[in-house]
């Protein structure tokens, strides 16, 4: 029997309850996964004494592509799929970066009343998950979508889909917010990972002491 293989997703929680509200599972794993990690130095530019200091965590980008096919519900009579193709995949995820209708029906419900000023709308928090060893709030930064097949209907029914996540740390939440906290249990679990790792001898670098 082949081993169950875990997908990888997205998870909506509300950010004051914690409550999730939606859980969308990538169809298929995608084959690369690249991150990118911008330092929060203070080094640059800075005093002499402040060359080894940290301002904080990186800004943690992470890219990705996952590929979404409707050829096995299809081949299936699957109802949804020859009803409407892919097109409810799609729409999970492209309503992470809308704001939801009912939310701008009560602005415009408030501002046909004379309010001069609307908080703006917050979104559901976005957990980015690539196993139980990476969970971390993200937001997205970037979403693009090729459609590349198209049934009899016009409905999509084989696409690619792009993102660029970025990791929300405590510098952009805080402490205290639900996301701020999630964030530091990734960098624990992190942490705790790098602990794990076997520590090399100065021998292994051709090295008998340092200079």
């Amino acid at each position: 029997m082949s081993p169950r293989v875990l997908k990888a997703g997205i998870v909506l929680i509300d950010p004051d309850s914690g409550q999730v509200q939606r859980v969308i599972s990538l169809q298929y794993n995608p084959d690369s996964l690249q991150r990118e990690y911008a330092i929060a130095s203070h080094g640059d530019g800075g005093e002499r004494s402040e060359a080894m200091r940290l301002k904080g965590p990186p800004v943690e980008t992470i890219t990705l592509e996952a590929e979404i096919d409707a050829t096995d519900q299809l081949e299936t009579s699957n109802g949804t799929a020859l009803e409407l193709g892919i097109h409810p995949q799609l729409a999970a995820l492209e309503v992470m970066v809308y704001p939801a209708s009912q939310a701008l029906q009560s602005n415009l419900a408030l501002a046909s009343m004379g309010m001069l000023e609307i908080v703006p709308m917050e979104a559901p928090l976005a957990l980015f998950v690539w196993s139980k060893n990476r969970v971390m709030p993200v937001r997205v930064t970037s979403f693009s979508v090729a459609e590349e097949a198209f049934d009899a209907n016009l409905n999509p029914v084989r696409a690619t889909v792009s993102l660029t996540l970025r990791v929300l740390s405590v510098d952009d939440l805080g402490f205290k917010h639900r996301g701020g906290s999630l964030f530091m249990s990734y960098l624990a679990n992190k942490e705790g990972l790098a602990a794990r790792s076997p520590s090399g001898t100065l021998s292994t670098l051709g090295l008998e002491r340092l200079p």
